[in-house]
């Protein structure tokens, strides 16, 4: 899906505006009607390279970058690197002090006994952050996703890097395959109701730079993943949080998927198969099978750090675990988000999200 956390909800933002907060509906107020925004409807037709660039008239938006990473000696690493926008009202941007847009940027770093994670937040119109189409850019203080290719093809090679007291990270992002557009071709579906986001990843990057954690530098290299999403109101009030998993699989293919729990009801689950090809097949509920096994003590909380997963029509049976428990991401939203590794009918490694625990 990638619902993305700390999308700068408007319930979490206008909190740091004003004395009150307005109450959130769904997880972190991503539920909250948004009706002066633009909708999201099917059959868009998406445009590249401006569609990596903002999007006017939406409340929320994301650029989302997480990576599987070894070392020489094979110890596992992650990456996760994230810029969210929001705004405040749905009026064309002003510029200087006076725009609506705030930005807010995640960034972590995960081993199998370490994660560290940190924010920032930045105003709109005064250059602290932001997203430039040509050259694309995407910035939040020192913090960037930036490209080193060509105008027409801005992804296929890509410097990435994030700092704080504790971690960093230097990497370039290279990839030959398509984008991916997400569910119906872009329209990602995210409740019966008709809840929806525009969404497309590239699943395709490898990475390899500099993780330096503690003081202590590493070279690493391995696969990556890049979501964009925007909508103006992608849950519902009913919808108090989702798991989402993006794979790696070793035979080249990746696959997304997300459940979205509902506080009534079954949750909501759907998913994407991407052959090695990068050609795409819609999976349905009917299509998955993904429970949660084992809990893990997190933050005071109970979290399914381990699930079996199955897509029969596709011969996976897997069972993924946390490659490190531990990775809650201790932010103003807070939510658990780390790698993971796979065992069973496919090797191979990804990315959990799980918000609304």
């Amino acid at each position: 899906m990638k619902i993305k956390v700390g999308v700068l909800l408007i319930a979490l933002l206008l909190s740091a505006c004003e004395q009150s907060a307005p109450d959130e509906k769904g997880f972190a107020g991503l539920g909250n009607q948004a009706a002066t925004f633009t909708p999201v409807a099917p059959g868009r037709a998406f445009s590249f390279p401006a569609d990596h660039g903002p999007h006017d008239g939406f409340r929320i938006e994301w650029w989302y970058v997480t990576a599987n990473l070894k070392d020489a000696q094979g110890n596992e690493f992650g990456a996760q690197w994230t810029l969210f926008r929001s705004a405040l009202q749905s009026t064309p941007e002003q510029p200087g002090w006076g725009n609506q847009t705030i930005w807010l940027g995640h960034a972590a770093v995960t081993s199998a006994t370490v994660h560290h994670a940190t924010e920032r937040y930045a105003r709109g119109g005064v250059g602290q952050a932001g997203v430039s189409v040509t050259p694309f850019k995407a910035w939040i203080d020192d913090w960037q996703f930036s490209s080193q290719g060509t105008a027409e093809n801005p992804l296929a090679l890509m410097q990435l890097s994030a700092r704080d007291k504790a971690f960093s990270y230097q990497l370039q992002l290279t990839s030959t395959r398509p984008l991916v557009l997400q569910g119906d071709k872009g329209f990602s579906q995210k409740s019966e109701q008709g809840q929806a986001s525009y969404y497309y990843s590239q699943p395709f990057f490898q990475a390899s730079g500099v993780l330096e954690i503690d003081g202590k530098p590493v070279q690493v290299s391995g696969p990556a993943w890049l979501d964009r999403e925007w909508s103006s109101q992608p849950l519902t009030a009913n919808q108090s949080g989702w798991d989402w998993f993006s794979l790696h699989l070793d035979s080249g293919e990746q696959v997304m998927l997300y459940r979205m729990r509902q506080k009534d009801g079954e949750p909501y689950l759907t998913g994407t198969w991407i052959d090695a090809q990068g050609q795409t097949q819609l999976l349905h509920a009917s299509d998955i099978s993904l429970i949660p096994l084992d809990t893990a003590d997190v933050a005071g909380r109970k979290m399914p750090t381990r699930w079996a997963i199955k897509i029969p029509g596709k011969h996976l049976d897997i069972v993924i675990i946390a490659l490190n428990a531990q990775t809650w991401m201790d932010l103003r939203i807070a939510y658990w988000e780390g790698p993971v590794r796979l065992s069973g009918s496919h090797a191979g490694q990804g990315y959990l999200e799980m918000t609304g625990y």
